[in-house]
C-alpha cells in the first residue's frame, strides 16, 4: 500500500510508528482478502479501537475523581449554640377576619331634602354628632300648629273646670239641678283629654323636626356619601345617607379545628384570659394584641371548626375593617423546657437527631424526642441536657465523629468544655496540618482564591468555608496540591464532608 493511498484513507496513520505501519498494512491487506467490504472496515474498527482508547486514558479513575470531591482541607466550620431551658408559648394559629363591633347604615327617619353634610368622608365623630340636615320648615310649621292646638284645648280644659267648681257651690244650695252639675263635669274630662292628645301631637311634631338633624347612633369613621345635597331622602330608605363603622374597639373573627376546642375550653372554664396577636399577611409585623373575649356555642359540621371572637383597643388604628391577618391564640405557656433553635433539628430515617459538639472539635449525632414549638425555638423532651453545645448551622455536611471548627460569635469564642488529660499530642496534630493546609493554600490558591473569594485572607476561616463552596472549580495546581499533601498522611479523622 502506497503512502498516497495511507494519507486519502486518513491523515491520523501518518502520525502512528513505521513498524506500527507496516504491521497496519499487512493486517489491512489479510483484511482485504478475508472480510468483506476490505480495508473500509478495517479502517473503521481500527478508528473505534482509537476512540475507546482515548476515551479511558481521558477518563479519570473512579478513586481520583472521589479523592477530587472529597478530600479534605481541614475541620468543617459550623454555628453552634447552647441548650438553654425557658418558656415555651403553645399557640394556635388561624385566618381572621377584622370585623367591627357596629357598622351603622345611617338612614333618615322623616322625609325631605338633604340640605347639608356636617361632616366630611372619612372623619372620625362621636355618638350623637350631626353627620346632615334635611329641611326643617315643614316639621317646624308643624309643631307651631300642634302647640296652637294644644294651646287652644288648654283654655276651654281651663274654663271647664271652673264651671266644675261654681256648679258643685251651687248644687249644695239647691241652685242648679245635678244633671248640669254632672254635664260639667263630664264636659272637664273631655277637654283633660282634647289636652292630653294635643300634647301627644305636639311631642310627635317635635320629634319629627328633630330627626331633620341627622345623628351618628355610635362612635366611628364615616364613610363616602350615599346621596348628594339637594336630593329628595324618604324616611328609612335603604341604602341610607352614610355609613358608620366602629373602629375602637374592634374585633376579629377566626376559627380553629374542633380537636383543639378542648385546650381552649377547659383555660376559659378556669377564668383565664387568652391573649390573641394579630399579625400581618407575611406573619412578620405584629399589628395589635388583644384578648379572646367569645367562643360559639357550636361547631361548623360543614367545616369541622370552631368560631371564636377576640377584641382588641385598636387606639393606633393598626386594624382595618374586613382586613386579613394572621391570628395567634396562646392557649398555654410550658416553663422549664429545654429548648434549642429549631434549625438545630435534622431527621432522617430513624427520626429527630441533633449533632452535639464534643470537647474535642468533633461532633456526635444523637436521637432527641422533640416537645412543644414555639416559633423558632424548640422543645425537646428527651435527649439533652441544659448546657450542651449543639451544631445550628453546617449539619447537613456533618456526620457522627467528623472534625468541625467554631468560628467566632459577636466576636467572642464560644466555650467548650476543657480536653481531657492525653489529648496534646492530637491538638499539636490537628495545628500542624491546619499550619500546612494554609501554607498549601497560600502558595498554589492565591489565585483562586482572588477569583472566587476576593478579599478574604489566605488560611482564614472565611477563605476555608469559600474553598470549599467554590473547590469543584479551583485551578488543578491547587486542587493537586492540596490532594497530594491529604495523602501524604494528613487525613482527617471521621467522614464528616470535605472543607478547608
Amino acid at each position: 500500500m502506497s503512502d498516497q493511498a495511507t494519507d486519502k484513507e486518513g491523515s491520523g496513520f501518518r502520525r502512528i510508528p513505521a513498524r506500527l505501519r507496516e504491521g497496519a498494512a499487512s493486517t489491512g491487506r489479510w483484511a482485504d482478502a478475508h472480510l468483506p467490504g476490505g480495508q473500509r472496515v478495517f479502517w473503521i474498527l481500527l478508528g473505534l479501537v482509537v476512540v475507546l482508547l482515548l476515551v479511558w486514558l481521558l477518563r479519570p479513575s473512579g478513586n481520583a475523581n472521589f479523592g477530587h470531591r472529597r478530600f479534605s482541607t481541614g475541620p468543617m466550620p459550623v454555628g453552634v449554640t447552647k441548650v438553654v431551658r425557658g418558656d415555651i408559648d403553645v399557640t394556635l394559629n388561624a385566618l381572621g377576619t377584622v370585623t367591627p363591633l357596629a357598622t351603622v347604615t345611617v338612614r333618615p327617619q322623616v322625609s325631605g331634602q338633604l340640605l347639608k353634610f356636617n361632616v366630611q368622608e372619612g372623619q372620625m365623630v362621636k355618638a350623637g354628632d350631626v353627620l346632615a340636615e334635611i329641611d326643617p320648615r315643614t316639621f317646624q310649621a308643624a309643631l307651631d300648629q300642634a302647640i296652637g292646638q294644644l294651646q287652644r284645648d288648654q283654655a276651654a280644659l281651663q274654663e271647664a273646670r271652673i264651671d266644675v267648681q261654681r256648679y258643685a257651690n251651687l248644687v249644695k244650695l239647691n241652685a242648679i239641678s245635678k244633671q248640669t252639675y254632672t254635664a260639667a263635669i263630664a264636659t272637664a274630662k273631655q277637654d283633660e283629654g282634647t289636652v292630653k292628645t294635643d300634647q301627644a301631637a305636639v311631642d310627635s311634631a317635635r320629634i319629627n323636626l328633630g330627626y331633620t338633624k341627622i345623628t351618628s347612633p355610635v362612635s366611628g369613621r364615616v364613610g363616602l356619601r350615599q346621596v348628594d345635597v339637594g336630593n329628595l331622602v324618604e324616611s328609612g330608605q335603604t341604602n341610607g345617607v352614610i355609613i358608620v363603622t366602629e373602629l375602637q374597639p374592634i374585633s376579629v373573627l377566626f376559627a380553629i379545628p374542633e380537636d383543639n376546642i378542648d385546650a381552649v375550653m377547659r383555660q376559659v372554664n378556669g377564668g383565664k384570659i387568652l391573649r390573641v396577636d394579630a399579625y400581618d399577611r407575611s406573619q412578620t409585623k405584629k399589628l395589635a394584641t388583644g384578648k379572646l373575649s367569645t367562643v360559639d356555642n357550636q361547631i361548623d359540621t360543614t367545616t369541622g371548626t370552631v368560631k371564636l371572637r377576640a377584641d382588641f383597643d385598636n387606639e393606633d388604628g393598626a386594624l382595618f375593617p374586613q382586613q386579613f391577618v394572621n391570628v395567634k391564640l396562646l392557649v398555654n405557656t410550658l416553663h422549664n423546657q429545654t429548648i434549642v433553635p429549631a434549625a438545630a433539628i435534622q431527621r432522617g430515617a430513624s427520626g429527630a437527631f441533633v449533632f452535639v459538639l464534643n470537647s474535642d472539635s468533633t461532633v456526635s449525632m444523637r436521637a432527641v424526642t422533640l416537645g412543644a414549638v414555639d416559633g423558632d425555638k424548640q422543645a425537646i423532651a428527651k435527649g439533652l441536657n441544659v448546657g450542651e453545645t449543639v451544631v445550628t448551622d453546617g449539619a447537613d455536611r456533618l456526620k457522627d465523629g467528623a472534625d468541625v471548627e467554631v468560628p467566632a460569635n459577636n466576636g467572642k469564642p464560644i466555650a467548650t468544655a476543657a480536653p481531657p488529660a492525653g489529648s496534646s499530642a492530637s491538638a499539636d496534630a490537628r495545628a500542624k496540618r491546619k499550619a500546612a493546609m494554609e501554607a498549601a493554600m497560600k502558595q498554589y490558591c492565591s489565585a483562586d482564591l482572588a477569583k472566587y473569594c476576593a478579599g478574604m485572607a489566605p488560611g482564614s476561616t472565611e477563605a476555608r468555608r469559600c474553598f470549599f463552596e467554590n473547590r469543584d472549580s479551583f485551578s488543578s495546581d491547587c486542587t493537586n496540591a492540596l490532594r497530594k499533601l491529604m495523602r501524604g498522611g494528613h487525613h482527617r479523622r471521621g467522614g464528616g464532608g470535605g472543607g478547608p
